[in-house]
């Protein structure tokens, strides 16, 4: 038992998680000399890869001296929140990265404070060093002064930190003395982080993930905490609600490198996936056959927006994508529930209308690129914050947001921020650049990003995180320019684009396939107003001369995702197919919209 650690890696976004990971993998001679494994290994879904993100938990194993480190790399965006919440219960130290530039930024609050509170060890890993401007000695204090701050224990605030850069593979107990390797890591990680405790008795597993094969079906992995699992041993099933139902174990599979090794017996405090056991959930835990404990279940925080996930109706639906109806995409949300803890499922008084609950407009936006990639159409509706009553109170959610940008630009963002009801709390200066921390209810968040963006050059870099519910703010003004929509189906001439460009920017390239209700550019005014851009030049044998010029056509603004879901209002929707994302109303004809008036 002494030689297994398990450790969760934990940090803000982009502080070097990923990287940190490959480094020890490569330091354990995981892969032969040969192989050419690339950067950021563990981000290996197209998604994560394109967007440079990590975006759920996996696990990798590596042995180092003797022992076996089971590592959790986890995601670091406030809305993958439910991530990190899920798996800490595997790990019995977390090795907290902070960058030696940003120091705590507000989503390593977010997980030191999840991991304080489930009494692990923490060991200090401040990254990033070679940062020109960066003060390695300053982020140690304001570490201590954040842990202390979280109430954390005095064995916790004892903890070790090392300093390095991930991304020039060396680490060591001083910023200034550079090594070849990441060694001081792994040597303060096996010195600090406990070796997992167990308590005797009969076997206990709580389920953290799922796996699926295609070959073998679900697959359970967790942590052992007690006892002894074998292959073919029966077990009970403990449900979250306290029902019991029995089950055999097929086989078993600890992890090693970054596949998995088939075992015929796992002891307690290993990481191990099992299969054979059906019906099972996140949450649920593994034990004796014959006299069944449940441990505790994982308590994940509550989602903060909704979104009305509907089937595609539009003009155009069923042509690009396999799954189109309400059953499909009700089944497909149904099993993303299994993995997915932060997300939730409400029906409406619509069979093919369904309500998405989750952390963010990120975390249910990437749900929705997910299933776009499988070949599903539907339509998504404007995000909405979840609204509470609290003592007859009406309340709704408030993040700590920080906004990190060029000091000529301060301005700009504090006048943006205050326009959606945000309060400001500080303003700190680092090097050339300006830190800035509001309170802003999350309904002010959505649609921020774009503007400071375009406000700053794209210079400004923005986290926040959710902290709890406070009074309704009153209203938020919301974007201030009104729709384009095209008033018959077909395709968007060039030529019409042209004479209709000083009424507003488009959102459709010339020649593309179009229909009526949707909504093709932006209006230069606030009211929508209706265009025809199918509209051919009228070929008739009168010239005149000096009247034919070239249509110079200025490109549309594309749209990714979730700047479409940000800038739809309250009367549109955003389809999605696989091929394409387009924004409509949701009434297509301009008298039902008058009739049906929002």
């Amino acid at each position: 038992m002494e030689s297994i650690r398990n450790i969760a890696i934990i940090a803000h976004v982009d502080h070097g998680k990923t990287t940190l990971v490959d480094k020890i993998m490569y330091h354990c001679q995981l892969f032969r000399d040969n192989e050419n494994t690339g950067d950021l290994i563990l981000d290996n879904n197209d998604l994560e890869r394109e967007r440079g993100i990590t975006i759920t938990s996996k696990n990798v194993s590596v042995q180092y001296k003797g022992t076996k480190i089971n590592i959790i790399d986890t995601p670091g965006h406030a809305d993958f929140g439910g991530e990190v919440e899920r798996v800490l219960n595997m790990a019995d130290g977390v090795c907290l990265l902070v960058d030696a530039f940003e120091g705590p930024m507000p989503q390593t609050r977010f997980v030191l404070q999840k991991a304080i509170d489930l009494g692990l060890k923490p060991c200090v890993v401040i990254n990033k060093v070679d940062k020109e401007n960066c003060t390695p000695e300053e982020v140690h204090e304001k570490v201590f002064d954040l842990m202390f701050e979280l109430g954390a224990e005095e064995w916790q605030l004892d903890f070790p930190t090392v300093y390095g850069s991930a991304k020039n593979n060396w680490m060591s107990d001083h910023w200034e003395n550079v090594t070849d390797n990441v060694e001081a890591l792994l040597d303060m990680v096996v010195d600090n982080v406990p070796a997992p405790k167990v308590s005797e008795g009969t076997p206990q597993m709580l389920i953290t993930s799922l796996d699926f094969s295609a070959f073998t079906g679900r697959i359970a992995i967790g942590r052992l905490e007690r006892g002894v699992l074998k292959e073919g041993m029966p077990i009970s099933l403990v449900k979250r609600d306290g029902t019991i139902t029995k089950s055999r174990i097929k086989e078993l599979h600890t992890f090693e490198g970054l596949g998995r090794k088939k075992v015929t017996e796992v002891i307690a405090g290993d990481i191990c996936a099992i299969v054979g056991v059906e019906g099972f959930e996140i949450g649920d835990t593994i034990s004796d056959h014959e006299n069944p404990e449940g441990l505790a279940s994982i308590a994940i925080d509550e989602p903060t927006m909704s979104m009305l996930f509907t089937i595609n109706d539009s003009p155009f639906f069923g042509k690009e994508g396999k799954f189109v109806t309400s059953r499909h995409i009700r089944e497909r949300l149904t099993k993303e529930l299994e993995k997915n803890l932060a997300m939730k499922l409400g029906e409406t008084d619509s069979a093919d209308k369904f309500m998405v609950f989750g952390r963010g407009v990120l975390h249910l936006s990437v749900l929705i690129e997910t299933m776009r990639r499988e070949g599903y159409e539907l339509q998504i509706g404007q995000p909405q914050v979840i609204i509470k009553e609290v003592d007859g109170v009406k309340c709704e959610p408030i993040e700590e947001l920080t906004i990190d940008l060029p000091e000529n630009l301060s301005g700009r963002a504090v006048e943006f921020v205050t326009l959606r009801k945000g309060e400001m709390l500080s303003m700190e200066t680092k090097g050339e650049r300006m830190i800035v921390k509001f309170n802003i209810p999350s309904r002010g968040i959505i649609g921020l990003r774009n503007q400071l963006l375009t406000a700053t050059a794209g210079e400004a870099i923005m986290a926040h995180r959710f902290i709890g519910y406070e009074p309704y703010k009153g209203e938020i003004a919301g974007r201030n320019k009104g729709s384009l929509i095209s008033m018959e189906k077909g395709k968007a001439i060039p030529y019409s684009i042209d004479k209709l460009q000083d009424r507003g920017k488009f959102f459709v390239e010339p020649n593309t396939e179009i229909y009526e209700g949707q909504v093709i550019g932006e209006n230069s005014r606030a009211d929508d107003m209706c265009v025809n851009v199918t509209k051919e030049k009228k070929q008739s044998n009168v010239r005149s001369s000096g009247a034919d010029e070239k249509a110079r056509i200025i490109p549309p603004i594309i749209f990714s995702l979730e700047e479409a879901l940000e800038y739809i209002q309250k009367d549109e929707y955003v389809e999605v197919t696989p091929k394409s994302i387009r924004l409509r109303k949701i009434y297509l004809t301009e008298t039902d919209r008058k009739r049906f008036k929002f």
